[in-house]
């Protein structure tokens, strides 16, 4: 299916150095509020006197996975692994696509108009990372909630403020908070903030870029309840996006495992803990602290070596080899592609890992 968005850094235009959009185009599945194939997002560099583009930063390089309905999936990863790009290339906030597919209830979303896709924008919501940088200075709670049923005409004026009420008291603050900046308010607080903003418009589906980074231990787990408790009582869709794999489990019911734009592994949450098939998703849970001491010391140590390949026109091959301690010589030549390695379980690996 044609990406007819057309962009100023559309790398078949920019650019001689052509990009394959090999990927067959997939029917919708019902079952799936979102459906993702081989989807690809690439940065170019410019050099030069006059600014060619010289290669491209792969930040997303074909990722593949469907989401059903009411259900959390986690992305989990290094940071700079392109799990914030994925996100946004899929909520189509990062200009257009390099390739690939992106089905939301069955629509290409990059086959919208500017119109069609302004319709959907309710549909589809996303909590940001820092929630200080995302909430604007100047404007009050209340407008800040309300900002988003103002420009989608929902409701008139006296709904909307009994609604940025109701949705304040959803997210655990008081209405008298709705008079109130962004910077009188906690961490957590901001965070609420920015939940009841994505949730002013109704949304069916929700991107949590790593809404619980920037907060203290003991904020986390309150958000992370806040968001399970919604998601039981409306039936949100959830992409979770972190590098706290405790977390992630807690919250997801299947976990996708992302490195250097690419999906290494994907399974059900408790699959992937019981039965970890790929190196980099066995180191990633190796990383993570035991809250035991005795056990702590007794682990294991699994220390990635090697440096990070760079997402700049990367090497054929698999983009861990040179950082696994089972890498063969088809490894570093041939880039494998993501199999089922066991029901339901998909793995990104040449090597038999069951």
């Amino acid at each position: 299916m044609p990406n007819t968005e057309k962009t100023k850094e559309n790398p078949k235009q920019s650019s001689p150095l052509m990009i394959e959009d090999d990927y067959t185009p997939v029917m919708y599945d019902p079952q799936y509020i979102l459906m993702v194939n081989k989807l690809k997002k690439y940065f170019p560099i410019k050099g030069g006197m006059v600014s060619k583009t010289v290669g491209y930063v792969r930040a997303v390089d074909g990722i593949t996975f469907n989401l059903k309905r009411g259900t959390t999936m986690g992305l989990v990863g290094e940071s700079g692994c392109g799990k914030t790009t994925a996100g946004r290339t899929i909520l189509r906030l990062s200009g257009g696509k390099t390739g690939g597919q992106v089905l939301f209830n069955g629509q290409e979303i990059y086959d919208l108009s500017h119109k069609e896709l302004r319709a959907l924008r309710t549909k589809m919501q996303i909590i940001f990372q820092d929630p200080s940088a995302s909430l604007d200075p100047r404007m009050t709670v209340g407008d800040i909630i309300a900002e988003g049923m103002e420009i989608h005409k929902m409701y008139d004026k006296e709904k909307r403020t009994q609604r940025v009420y109701e949705l304040l008291e959803t997210v655990g603050l008081n209405r008298e908070h709705a008079n109130r900046f962004p910077h009188e308010f906690s961490g957590g607080q901001r965070q609420r903030i920015g939940i009841a903003r994505a949730l002013a418009v109704e949304p069916e589906f929700i991107v949590c870029d790593e809404p619980i980074s920037a907060l203290d231990v003991s904020i986390q787990s309150q958000i992370i309840n806040l968001l399970k408790d919604l998601q039981e009582k409306n039936g949100f869709t959830y992409m979770f996006i972190a590098h706290d794999l405790n977390i992630v489990k807690y919250i997801s019911d299947r976990i996708a495992v992302m490195y250097l734009g690419n999906l290494v592994e994907l399974a059900d949450s408790d699959e992937i803990y019981a039965h970890t098939l790929h190196p980099y998703s066995q180191a990633l849970l190796a990383s993570v602290p035991i809250p035991d001491p005795d056990k702590e010391a007794q682990k294991e140590a699994s220390v990635l070596s090697g440096d990070v390949p760079s997402p700049i026109n990367p090497k054929p091959g698999c983009p861990f080899a040179n950082r696994c301690k089972y890498a063969t010589e088809k490894c570093h030549k041939e880039s494998p592609k993501l199999r089922e390695a066991r029901p339901g379980h998909f793995v990104s690996c040449h090597l038999d890992m069951e």
